[in-house]
Order: C-alpha cells, then structure tokens, then sequence
C-alpha cells in the first residue's frame, strides 16, 4: 500500500487504492490541503514539493509541465491533485506559498 509521508505537517498516511492521487489520499485522510481550482490542474495552490519518491509517481501531465515551462513550479515540484502514487513512499514538503493559515507547521 503507498505511503505518503508530510513532513510540513508530521502526517504519515497511506493510500486506499494503486493510482490514487496525493490529493485523494490527503482528503481522504481528513487533513486540510489547499486546492482552489478544486483538482483540476488549473492553479498551483496544490503545490508540492517532492522530497523523496518521485520515482513511484506517474510523470508529470499536461498541466504540471505547463507550469514548469512559465516558472509557476519548480523541478522536484509537483501538483498534489495531479499526482498518483504507484507504489513505494513519497515523502512530501508543503511549500509556504501553499500553506493554510489554521494548520500548524514543522519546519
């Protein structure tokens, strides 16, 4: 079962299903996570910072690679709501532009 690990917010979760988007598993998991276009891919208010796992995740679509070509993310940056988990542990960092107000974070 993939594993999401977030450093930002010490959260440890897993993924209920193979393919399931960071996004999914982070709603699922009851924890608040911005996302403004509603995971569409249409925004970066998603955006994470992949810290280790990239290899278990799909490769970037469409909208991610459009971001990165206008400098709107970074390279070890991905889209929580485009991203899916295939196997293995990601292990994720909320960047401070992408943070919520109400949450705690660590680092």
């Amino acid at each position: 079962m993939p594993k999401i690990t977030i450093t930002s917010l010490k959260k440890e979760i897993f993924c209920s299903e193979d393919s399931q988007t960071i996004l999914s598993a982070i709603q699922e998991n009851l924890i608040d996570f911005m996302h403004i276009c509603g995971a569409k891919g249409r925004c970066t208010t998603c955006a994470m910072i992949i810290l280790s796992g990239n290899e278990y995740l799909n490769e970037p679509t469409k909208n991610e690679l459009y971001y990165k070509s206008i400098s709107m993310l970074e390279a070890n940056e991905r889209l929580a709501c485009q991203s899916k988990v295939k196997s293995g542990e990601v292990v994720i960092k909320i960047p401070a532009a992408c943070r919520l107000p109400h949450l705690q974070y660590f680092d």
